[in-house]
């Protein structure tokens, strides 16, 4: 199996509770290497330009406002099958239906406000990756 890159994010709610360093530590004993890795304060326009499949539907002002309430983590996480198991540390999206131990069950508190976030198939995570970081920032 070849090395895998994908995108994930230590969404506003989980950094305003100071879950930062409990998800990356998650990361690292999940398998996953951390090769990017930022705090940012994501704008309205860049949301748009990330989110772009999902603008125009009704719950898109929510999920803008949410992401720009405060900082986030963005990495770039790099392993055997990476999507899958990141998408695997992660749990379901809504935390009530997550399982024990997973970040969302953890840390989550409902659908909208579930502590992370990551690519779902390769050509997202290539797209996220490229989004958010150059190629000196992801080696």
């Amino acid at each position: 199996m070849a090395l895998e890159r994908t995108f994930a994010i230590v969404k506003p709610d989980a950094v305003k509770d100071g879950h930062i360093g409990e998800i990356l530590s998650a990361i690292e004993r999940g398998g996953l290497k951390i090769v990017g890795l930022k705090l940012t304060r994501l704008t309205a326009g860049i949301c748009k330009g990330f989110y772009h499949e999902h603008v125009g539907k009704g719950f898109y002002p929510e999920l803008e406002a949410f992401m720009t309430e405060g900082p986030v983590a963005l990495m770039v996480l790099e392993g055997e099958n990476a999507i899958l198991g990141w998408r695997d540390l992660m749990g379901a999206t809504d935390p009530a239906k997550a399982a024990e131990g997973t970040l969302r069950k953890r840390f989550g508190a409902s659908i909208g406000r579930n502590a992370t976030h990551g690519s779902d198939k390769p050509e997202s995570a290539a797209f996220e990756v490229s989004y958010f970081f150059n190629a000196f920032e992801q080696q």
